[in-house]
């Protein structure tokens, strides 16, 4: 079955058990990052810390590669050196994790490695935040030191990006205190004089592969200069807010601008020749501009320069203008008049205002920090950075002792930008008050003119009603004709009005369609033609696996000749060494019957002898003395009674020494 794990599941690798880990912005999801390989996944060990962490490796089809256990065996030897702990591998096999691979075929030829914990360059970039000059620092020397130390080895990654350059300078994990600040994955296609060139070349990744190679991919001792000069140039250009703001997206340059004259290209060399100075620029201009990887700045040119700038001034200069709540600001003189302006919150008067505040700032290092703040505002003011300008106002006004003259200064300033980020709206023209509308007056003078008139008046008004009634009617008549006219004349013009942006927005809509379908079409032959690379690049790894099937045939056919002829061959030396054995066993047994021969020989002689001097005592009247020479006889043939019987007479000399012994008076035979 595949590999498809839940968080919490358990899982033995060699003997030791793994829990797969959580995603930490996807609760219930396996913590997995998908590369262009394989995926990777976090495995936590039951027994240790967080920084024991492992990553599982499950690379797709075409990239289970056997060879995989030579070339990790071989990347053994760099894992200790800074930046490449990853090179530290445990390759799964049929041999060593049969079981396992059994129940998921999936992690075959899989790899386990140390989780490198923290960020990558790419959630940098992709996030757009901000560094600070001292992290910026940081990580462009750690990231040369690494890549110098590569150099030296003969060694170069091959496919260096952001995605592939990890950060634990970031990490919220506590790690050993020797932990490197950046660290190198997905190494699979690195560079070593000792390794075997891949079967297939990756590329490069857009926005840091070079336009003139990124069709044949590199593999070679000098493949990561350029893309690792796109890096070093972006951290250290991402302390500036304007390179971060330029970014195109996934990497700063667009892969379409690589090695082109473009505004991205001038304004981040700009940036590294205002922050870190002219020489920082020229190695990024040199890569930019070289015709091949070889003729790029090495990474040690770029460690020695990094090496020479001061970091502790750096750090020290982010101090003062950030942490400064203890500072006391010595209250600076300013005239009363200028105070008073100052109030009045005017551009012009605050720049007056401000060369007091300059001047009387002078004195002190503590001053010259809110001094330094104050500055900044005014130059991002004078840019037209309204918005930053108001933040360091406020950041200035914090540490100002309260009531004091600079006070009213920043406060007048503060007030001044608010003024111009957020203008006050002007009251909307509306309907007249109702005391001076025209119903209104008409009411009042007839009011008066009833109230104030005589009766005389009054009836005067009252016969003349009928006469003003008509008029009146034939008024009001001619003005409803006339707004009636007028109503319809709009009415015509709100109708054309719509038939006009009814064509217009039909227009546009016959517009957007075209656009649409043009990249609708253009998409799709993007497509078709990613279909037919994709579709040329398997045939090619088809035929490519045909041959190597060729290849291990013929490998199989020859191997299985050579065993047969080493076993040959060693029954040929088990057998000679068999026959010298049994040489040596027959000389042995006939240098031992040749010994015992002899032995017996000295014996019957001895037996003879023996009997000669028992016969002789005997004879001779001592018959003690017989006895112990037949006692002697009798102990000697008793050694090798079975031989001495067929030797001669000798049975007969021993019948007669029994006898002898048997009974005293017996008389020995004259053998």
């Amino acid at each position: 079955m595949s590999f498809q794990p839940n968080p919490g599941d358990m899982i033995r690798i060699n003997g030791k058990m793994y829990s797969v880990g959580q995603h930490p912005a996807a609760p219930g999801l396996a913590y997995a990052q998908a590369g262009r390989q394989g995926i990777v996944y976090q495995l936590i060990p039951a027994e240790g810390g967080p920084h024991e962490a492992k990553a599982l490796k499950v690379f797709f089809p075409k990239f289970r590669i056997p060879a995989m256990v030579y070339q990790s065996e071989t990347m053994e030897i760099y894992s200790g050196s800074p930046g490449l702990q990853v090179c530290s591998r445990d390759v799964l096999t049929p041999e060593r994790n049969g079981e396992i691979i059994a129940e998921h075929p999936d992690l075959l030829y899989a790899v386990l490695m140390p989780w490198v914990h923290g960020f990558t360059w790419f959630d940098i970039i992709a996030d757009q935040r901000q560094l600070k000059r001292t992290e910026s620092l940081s990580l462009a020397k750690a990231l040369s030191g690494i890549a110098s130390g590569m150099e030296q080895r003969g060694l170069a990654h091959c496919d260096l990006s952001a995605p592939n350059v990890m950060l634990p300078f970031f990490s919220e994990v506590d790690l050993p205190d020797k932990s490197s600040a950046v660290e190198l994955v997905d190494v699979e296609q690195m560079y070593s004089p000792k390794m075997d060139r891949p079967d297939v070349l990756l590329a490069g990744s857009p926005g840091y592969a070079a336009h003139r190679t990124v069709q044949s991919g590199l593999w070679s001792a000098y493949a990561d200069r350029f893309a690792g000069a796109i890096i070093l140039a972006e951290m250290l250009g991402w302390c500036d807010p304007q390179v971060v703001g330029k970014a195109w997206g996934e990497s700063y340059f667009d892969q379409h601008e690589m090695q082109n004259p473009c505004e991205r290209y001038f304004v981040l060399k700009k940036s590294l020749e205002h922050n870190w100075g002219t020489k920082v620029a020229e190695l990024f201009g040199r890569a930019w501009e070289s015709q091949d990887v070889s003729s790029c700045p090495t990474f040690g040119e770029w460690l020695v320069i990094l090496s020479s700038i001061n970091e502790e001034q750096l750090l020290q200069d982010e101090i003062e203008i950030a942490a400064v709540p203890n500072i006391q600001v010595e209250e600076p003189i300013i005239p009363t008049q200028a105070a008073s302006e100052a109030a009045a919150g005017s551009v012009p008067e605050r720049q007056g205002s401000g060369a007091v505040l300059v001047e009387s700032n002078r004195t002190g290092q503590d001053s010259g920090v809110v001094n330094r703040l104050f500055l900044q505002a005014r130059e991002m003011e004078e840019k037209g950075n309204l918005n930053g300008a108001l933040e360091v106002y406020r950041s200035a006004h914090h540490f100002v002792p309260s009531g004091s003259p600079l006070q009213v200064e920043l406060e007048a300033a503060i007030k001044g930008i608010e003024e111009l980020l957020n203008p006050k709206q002007e009251d909307e023209p509306g309907k007249l008050p109702f005391y001076r509308s025209r119903k209104w007056i008409a009411t009042a003078i007839a009011v008066l003119i009833l109230v104030g008139g005589s009766g005389f008046t009054v009836n005067r008004i009252l016969a003349d009603r009928a006469e003003n009634r008509q008029k009146e009617a034939a008024a009001t008549e001619a003005l409803a004709k006339q707004q009636e006219e007028v109503r319809l004349a709009e009415l015509k013009k709100q109708e054309d009005e719509k038939l006009v942006k009814a064509a217009e927005a039909e227009q546009k809509l016959k517009q957007d369609e075209e656009i649409k379908l043009a990249q609708q079409k253009l998409e799709k032959q993007k497509l078709q033609e990613q279909y037919d690379k994709q579709a040329k690049y398997e045939a090619y790894l088809a035929q490519q696996m045909q041959n190597q099937e060729k290849k291990n045939a013929e490998k199989q056919k020859l191997q299985q000749m050579y065993d047969k002829q080493a076993k040959y061959e060693a029954y040929q030396k088990q057998l000679k060494i068999q026959q010298a054995k049994e040489e040596a066993a027959r000389k042995e047994a006939a240098a031992k019957a040749k010994t015992l021969q002899k032995k017996r020989s000295n014996q019957v002689v001895q037996l003879i002898a023996s009997y000669n001097q028992a016969y002789n005592a005997q004879k001779g009247g001592n018959t003690a003395k017989a006895r112990e020479y037949a006692k002697s006889f009798v102990n000697l043939y008793e050694q090798d009674a079975a031989y001495f019987k067929t030797v001669g007479k000798t049975s007969t000399r021993a019948n007669g020494i029994y006898k002898f012994l048997a009974n005293a008076g017996y008389q020995l035979p004259n053998v």
